[in-house]
């Protein structure tokens, strides 16, 4: 098998980033890395899925890398996996035995060592450029779920049909389960035993930088990571409904520029242009117009949310950062990010936010994530409705009109020709109920 064979294979199955925005993985893979980095730092308080994933599936996991590897003409492969994981070490250990390109790097358990450009360096010792990938420093990321959904891809011709989730919270069976996409959020509740509060909020994602979800009709998709069910009062929540406005109202009489959510921030430690206490600053008096070069700034934000965490008036500079992107837009992106980074600060293996010190000031200690584990997912969906847009790019474009009747893996949607984007499989076998813009409805039979 050549490269474009290995990539053809990948870009059929429809594998994109299992979390984030879902970047296709086949237009990742088409690169040449120094070092292809496995991360498994799953930092995000709550979830589980990656360290229980390679624990339970060490070896195909390795096979998958040693693969990548080697289709990529890459120096070699690591496995990045905080030190707390020992079940998912203890199993990768004794895979890599043979590998000789490959090993394991340990990692702290800090917020947000997840995050690409932190894991390139704490890892490689390299700090990626402003506004730049991790490829320009010779870096392929890749997390643990969208490698073994390259596995499944290259080794069994598996398209991307289903979608592992750490269901916890306030739910009865809290544990991770492999759900069809498709699924609606009602359903996966249903299967976890529904919640244990009244008038429940999910968040979609980890606590940090997951979305509030109030709709529960809506589908499981490629990018899914976990929902969190919290009561509609926990802070979570309401940090996560807050108005934007409110909060900038709130900054501008209650800001102290006391500079935490900038001494703190992952992105500024490494050494990049980034300051949200003087975005703060001008954005709490609508001076961010006439200041865009210090304004583009926003553009070096990963979103991360530490600040809001770290801020002691519970302000939240990763969203006023959220809203100015698309304000601004990308010619002030270009404008700006062309200074080269500073030195990494020295303090800056000091100031690692620690896991359990986040969960008490999220409020979620009494969700014990240990608790956690793979459960097997009781009940098919009647009926799945796969969005046409779970990727970065373009939507995909329906292959089936309804009545056609379709099996688990069928090709029910692909990508606009030329276009960035992933192919949709059916999830469900049955027949298409529904075809519209945004989705695509599989009844079952």
């Amino acid at each position: 098998m050549n490269k474009d064979q290995f990539l053809a294979k990948v870009r059929a199955a429809g594998v994109v980033g299992a979390g984030g925005a879902g970047f296709p993985t086949a237009l990742k893979l088409a690169s040449s890395p120094q070092y292809v980095l496995v991360n498994g730092a799953e930092c995000e308080p709550l979830l589980k899925v990656d360290q229980q994933l390679a624990e339970l599936r060490a070896n195909e996991l390795v096979r998958a890398l040693s693969t990548v590897v080697a289709q990529l003409g890459a120096q070699g492969g690591v496995l990045a996996f905080k030190e707390k994981y020992q079940g998912a070490l203890s199993a990768l250990s004794r895979e890599i035995k043979d590998q000789p390109n490959l090993s394991i790097k340990t990692l702290g358990n800090s917020y947000p060592m997840g995050d690409e450009q932190v894991l390139v360096y704490e890892v490689l010792g390299r700090v990626v450029p402003e506004g730049a990938l991790p490829l320009a420093q010779g870096a392929l990321v890749i997390n643990v779920e969208t490698l073994l959904n390259v596995f499944e891809a290259v080794y069994r011709e598996a398209p991307v049909t289903h979608k592992y989730l750490t269901i916890t919270g306030a739910v009865k069976k809290a544990a991770t389960y492999r759900v069809p996409l498709g699924t609606s959020i009602a359903h996966v509740l249903e299967a976890a035993g529904q919640a244990t509060v009244p008038d429940p909020v999910v968040i979609t994602g980890g606590p940090m930088m997951g979305k509030l979800e109030t709709d529960f009709s809506s589908p499981i998709t490629k990018t899914t990571k976990g929902l969190i069910v919290l009561p509609k009062d926990h802070p979570v929540a309401l940090a996560k409904s807050r108005d934007l406005a409110q909060m900038m109202r709130i900054a501008k009489t209650s800001c102290c520029h006391c500079a935490y959510c900038t001494e703190l921030c992952p992105r500024f430690l490494l050494g990049h242009n980034l300051n949200p206490d003087k975005i703060m600053r001008l954005a709490s008096y609508g001076q961010t117009g006439e200041n865009f070069q210090r304004a583009g700034q926003v553009f070096l934000c990963c979103e991360c949310g530490l600040c809001e965490q770290t801020c002691v008036m519970g302000l939240q500079p990763w969203r006023l950062n959220h809203e100015l992107k698309g304000q601004l837009g990308p010619e002030v992106a270009k404008a700006f990010i062309k200074a080269p980074n500073s030195a990494v600060h020295r303090f800056r293996q000091l100031r690692g936010y620690p896991i359990p010190k986040l969960i008490q000031k999220l409020s979620l200690a009494r969700f014990d994530p240990l608790k956690s584990k793979f459960e097997s997912y009781p009940s098919q969906p009647n009926s799945v409705r796969l969005l046409l847009k779970q990727h970065l790019g373009a939507p995909s474009r329906p292959t089936v009109k309804p009545g056609d009747q379709v099996s688990l893996g069928t090709l029910i949607a692909s990508p606009p020709p030329q276009a960035t984007g992933a192919p949709i499989h059916a999830s469900l076998s049955g027949h298409v109920s529904s075809v519209d813009s945004v989705s695509i409805t599989i009844q079952a039979d």
